[in-house]
């Protein structure tokens, strides 16, 4: 019964933005870290950036100062906003929910998180 949906991805130039946006439904939302992961063509899945409960974030390095998590939970959404992407951002991002309440931003592996999105691609041209 629960559902994660992610938009707003698409084609951008390399130094452009996007904002992806993640709607969580069927759980107690306020209660669950979430996250952002992307896989690239013959890459693994790999952490991107998280937020917790409490509203604290981690992010991977390669996005630092780029891009920005956040939560609006009157709303049961998560974003992303990506900033200056470059063309080894591109990837299908995919939004996934914590599987236990209570959790933090300190979470980064794809087994931590029980409840996933079906993806959204983005694609940065050179």
């Amino acid at each position: 019964q629960v559902q994660v949906v992610e938009s707003g991805g698409g084609l951008v130039q390399a130094g452009g933005s996007l904002r992806l946006s993640c709607a969580v439904s069927g759980r107690n939302f306020d209660s669950y870290a979430l996250a952002w992961f992307r896989q690239g063509p013959g890459k693994a899945r790999e952490f991107v950036a998280a937020i917790g409960w409490r509203g604290t974030t981690n992010y991977v390095d390669s996005v630092k100062g780029r891009f920005t998590i956040s939560r609006d939970n009157a709303e049961n959404k998560v974003y992303l906003q990506m900033n200056g992407l470059e063309p080894e951002d591109s990837a299908v991002y995919y939004c996934a929910s914590h599987r236990a309440r209570w959790s933090t931003a300190q979470a980064r592996e794809t087994g931590e998180y029980a409840i996933w999105g079906q993806g959204t691609q983005v694609t940065v041209s050179s």
